[in-house]
């Protein structure tokens, strides 16, 4: 691409701004800074869409003691099994099993507190959920 090509279509990244490898007049590699893409910007928009529906469902089931909390904030900081397992330096089944509420109530503090690091909150929002609302 061009340097006179860049995407600047505002949207999805808000503030922030990407990084393109493009040439430039002499034909050289160089990088621009883009504001967004039109394309791309509907392309997150559908995927965050996406997202915050998981997470509503999600946060239902946390609320009716079918699934621990840290389903909700693994979903919230956009990881899977395998990053959030990998993170916690546990194999993924045993991440997983936290995932049941019986198992999460009997979790060490210090387990507890690893999670909320990896979430950054503390352990305190991390064992009182929100409730309905």
């Amino acid at each position: 691409m061009k340097e006179s090509e860049v995407p600047q279509d505002k949207g999805a990244l808000g503030e922030l701004k990407e990084v393109y490898y493009v040439t430039d007049t002499q034909g050289n590699y160089t990088t621009a800074l883009s504001e967004g893409w039109e394309v791309k910007n509907i392309a997150l928009q559908a995927s965050i869409g996406l997202l915050e529906e998981q997470m509503q469902e999600v946060k239902k089931q946390v609320q009716e003691g079918k699934l621990s909390p840290i389903v909700y904030y693994m979903i919230e900081a956009r990881m899977d099994w395998s990053t959030l397992a990998s993170y916690m330096n546990k194999w993924q089944w045993i991440v997983k099993r936290h995932a049941k509420p019986k198992v999460f109530k009997r979790l060490t503090e210090k387990t507890l507190q690893k999670y909320a690091e990896i979430f950054g909150i503390s352990v305190e929002e991390l064992k009182n959920f929100p409730e309905k609302s």
